[in-house]
């Protein structure tokens, strides 16, 4: 199973307007914790994207450019690129050419996204939300496939024939679906033919299981054989040495994002009593001793058959020095102890 991290740049809105300031320092934040995640010898690192003031990054390959000159070995990837409202030419043009500064170490998670602030800002109408995706993903793969693209969809201008360069480094980009749970997804993602990220953000892993088990049983029903189901998982994640000072540490920084996204969509606040809920051996949340974190990702594993784990890794506004701090004892203590399980 790959192991790895993934990042939203969670960041302080701007205390004065358009001033940059607190972008500026989440970004160069975010740049040496995929330098460490490198460093620590994890598979891969992902990168989300937004566009809005609590959020750093609104373009995944352009952090990810940097990345790949900063790095030797992890793969990147966005995680997600909001393909919806986005250009499926200009997405596979940017991540070819992170693929070739990386030298062939990029991959796309393409998805839905989360929140819907792209659409208006790029001129899309929600509306049209589950064509658009089916349109452009269907597009994107096109182009990974083939030099030349002969291409007619509902939402963009077709393609007659035409190059789209440069290409990346070595044959395809590797590119996932993310998804939230919905069944459709699991269908879409094995028709497809493309591996599946899903994101438990909350409630009780085990719920997941019948969707899993739809895309996996839907693969399998289109002739691919167990060893080439491709299947990820991520969780809100944050280690320390010690289980209670860790969830002391983490619970303010975590209720405060979970509570600002809650008021734009009708939740209760989060209470410590459904915090430590979550934190359970068998909740969602990845939050405590190295062990607690390593017998959770364990017990995914046995559950969902996942061939892939991203721990998202900086979630909500939490001081960069223990972000770091949790990044280097999840390479050094809860991956080698994953690894050696495993094998």
């Amino acid at each position: 199973m790959e192991l790895g991290l993934m990042s939203f740049a969670d960041m302080e809105p701007e205390k004065q307007a358009g001033s940059g300031i607190s972008a500026n320092q989440r970004i160069k934040d975010l740049m040496e914790e995929i330098q460490l995640a490198d460093q620590l010898d994890l598979d891969v690192f992902g990168i989300g994207e937004h566009h809005r003031p609590d959020y750093a990054v609104s373009s995944p390959a352009v952090i990810l450019g940097a990345a790949a000159v900063l790095t030797k070995k992890i793969k990147l990837t966005s995680a997600v690129t909001v393909l919806s409202s986005d250009d499926p030419v200009r997405v596979y043009q940017a991540f070819a050419t992170v693929d070739q500064l990386s030298n062939g170490r990029v991959e796309i998670m393409a998805g839905r996204g989360s929140f819907i602030e792209s659409f208006p800002l790029f001129g899309y109408d929600l509306e049209d939300y589950e064509g658009l995706f089916t349109d452009k993903i269907d597009l994107l793969l096109k182009i990974n496939q083939s030099t030349k693209v002969t291409w007619k969809g509902k939402h963009r201008a077709p393609l007659n024939n035409l190059g789209v360069h440069p290409r990346a480094f070595l044959d395809q980009i590797p590119i996932w679906l993310a998804a939230g749970g919905t069944p459709a997804s699991a269908v879409r993602a094995a028709k497809l033919n493309i591996p599946l990220m899903l994101a438990i953000i909350g409630g009780m892993p085990e719920q997941f299981v019948r969707f899993i088990n739809l895309y996996k049983d839907s693969c399998k029903e289109l002739g691919r054989s167990k060893e080439e189901i491709q299947l990820g998982v991520n969780n809100h994640f944050y280690v320390g040495e010690d289980s209670e000072i860790a969830a002391k540490e983490f619970y303010p920084y975590y209720a405060t994002m979970m509570d600002r996204v809650g008021r734009e969509r009708g939740w209760q606040p989060l209470t410590r009593p459904q915090f430590d809920y979550l934190r359970e051996p068998r909740g969602a949340l990845m939050v405590g001793s190295v062990q607690q974190v390593v017998d959770k990702i364990l017990y995914e594993h046995e559950i969902f058959g996942n061939t892939r784990f991203l721990a998202q890794a900086s979630v909500g506004t939490v001081p960069h020095d223990k972000i770091l701090k949790s990044i280097e004892l999840f390479g050094t203590k809860v991956v080698p102890q994953i690894r050696k399980a495993l094998n």
